[in-house]
């Protein structure tokens, strides 16, 4: 079977995989790491098997299943599995023949599995739907799930980032709040002010692997990019991207920021509930996890992310999850119906009302601004300029060589330019191979 041979293909580079979006980002919309709830994927019986990876939206999305249920009569079992074993079972499922009925997709994945004919082909349903009409949410992530003209997964969310700061840590330093106007050299001057000399706390924290949330939305600001329209060349080589990719160095030189043993043993995200880190940059998608984090929701809150300070512009790289459905489910037509549901302005507006994230539905996510103490309006006035995430046929092998040849410049070996020129060209070469 042609999807076998492409899995085995790339099985290794999959696994090690690191969220960028709920995004992830990490998505979506994710990058931390979320534990397993419960059992695999596949179906028990008559109810619908329904397989996500952030324990965070768990609550919320349980809510919902149990309106969809009580509307329809049909049943579910969310399992919650966590990122990085996420794949491995949607990988282990199609080669077998047992994945979920219903379960996340993201644009790093969505093709393949999509050119393999494993998902649902939704476009005859959606054309036939009075709750779902493509109108009603972002073109760009309908883009993420259309193969062949076809629609193969209903647009979940949208995830924007913003800068979250420490007030308290500010408040110490003797520092004004960030605000709207800031820029990037206030960031790096704030960052330094922030940082103790004994090491016991840093006045910022980016990843290697913390693109879209991260330094992807510097490189859009500054005019470079990841890569180009047609998917056929890096943009890393760019000068304008290099360029912006020098702010990073400039916090890695400054040690601003904890040791690249230190991040790759914590994400940003438990550096900053833990108070070793002034600023992080984060996406939508991790709003309910500081909310319910009893340090950050007293002491931290969020901004628009900085402008550029030559441009002007402030980009926020975004993306959206989609639920989407297996081809070869016992259960296609209950699927599409929770689908349906799923996607409809009832069930999004609920989404966004409950804290879950930021829905797809246009108009709806006005309502998840007001679901925590935090300036989640912040999160909504970076819908003003967005870019869509980078992605190709191959994104996870291209996208996770980039991770590790960053780490060379955290390390000191490499100069960024010298790292983005390696970048551009081993992505060029994977984005020939697509071709061919």
């Amino acid at each position: 079977m042609k999807f076998k041979k492409v899995m085995a293909l790339v099985l290794a580079s999959a696994m090690v995989f690191s969220m960028a979006a709920c995004g992830g980002d990490s998505g979506s919309s994710g990058e931390t790491k979320k534990e397993d709830s419960g059992d695999s994927g596949e179906s028990d019986g008559g109810e619908l098997s329904v397989s996500i990876w952030d324990t965070n939206q768990e609550p919320g999305l349980k809510e919902i299943l149990a309106d969809f249920t009580e509307e329809t009569g049909i049943k579910t079992k969310l399992t919650v599995v966590k990122w990085d074993e996420y794949w491995t079972m949607l990988e282990a499922g199609a080669q077998g023949g047992s994945l979920p009925d219903v379960f996340w997709m993201h644009s790093n994945e969505s093709e393949r599995y999509m050119s393999n004919d494993m998902l649902l082909d939704l476009t005859d349903k959606i054309a036939e739907s009075d709750k779902i009409d493509p109108e009603n949410y972002p073109e760009d992530i309908w883009g993420l799930y259309t193969y062949d003209d076809k629609y193969y997964a209903v647009p979940k969310d949208v995830d924007t980032i913003a800068l979250w700061y420490n007030k308290t840590m500010f408040d110490e330093a003797g520092l004004a709040y960030p605000t709207a106007d800031w820029t990037w050299d206030d960031v790096s001057e704030a960052a330094k002010k922030l940082t103790k000399d004994d090491g016991s706390q840093y006045g910022l924290a980016v990843r290697n692997d913390n693109n879209q949330a991260g330094y992807y939305n510097l490189v859009y600001d500054n005019g470079g990019y990841i890569i180009n329209e047609d998917k056929t060349k890096s943009g890393w080589d760019d000068p304008k991207t290099i360029e912006a990719m020098k702010t990073l160095e400039g916090w890695i030189k400054d040690g601003v920021m904890p040791s690249i043993e230190t991040m790759s043993e914590n994400g940003e995200d438990v550096l900053f509930q833990s108070g070793k880190v002034a600023m992080v940059l984060q996406g939508s998608w991790m709003v309910a996890a500081y909310r319910d984090n009893e340090y950050t929701a007293a002491n931290c809150d969020l901004v628009e992310l900085p402008k550029n300070a030559e441009t002007g512009r402030r980009a926020s790289v975004y993306n959206g999850l989609g639920w989407a459905a297996a081809a070869n489910g016992e259960h296609t037509e209950e699927a599409w119906k929770l689908l349906e549901y799923l996607g409809s302005e009832e069930a999004q507006k609920k989404q966004a009302e409950l804290g879950v994230t930021m829905s797809a539905y246009k108009g709806t996510s006005d309502a998840w601004a007001k679901s925590a103490d935090f300036n989640l309006q912040a999160y909504l006035n970076m819908m003003d300029d967005m870019e869509i995430r980078p992605y190709s046929k191959t994104t996870v092998t291209w996208e996770n060589e980039d991770n590790e040849i960053l780490k060379s410049v955290y390390t000191g070996e490499k100069t960024m330019e010298e790292a983005c020129k390696e970048m551009a060209d081993q992505m060029n070469e994977k984005l020939a191979e697509e071709g061919n």
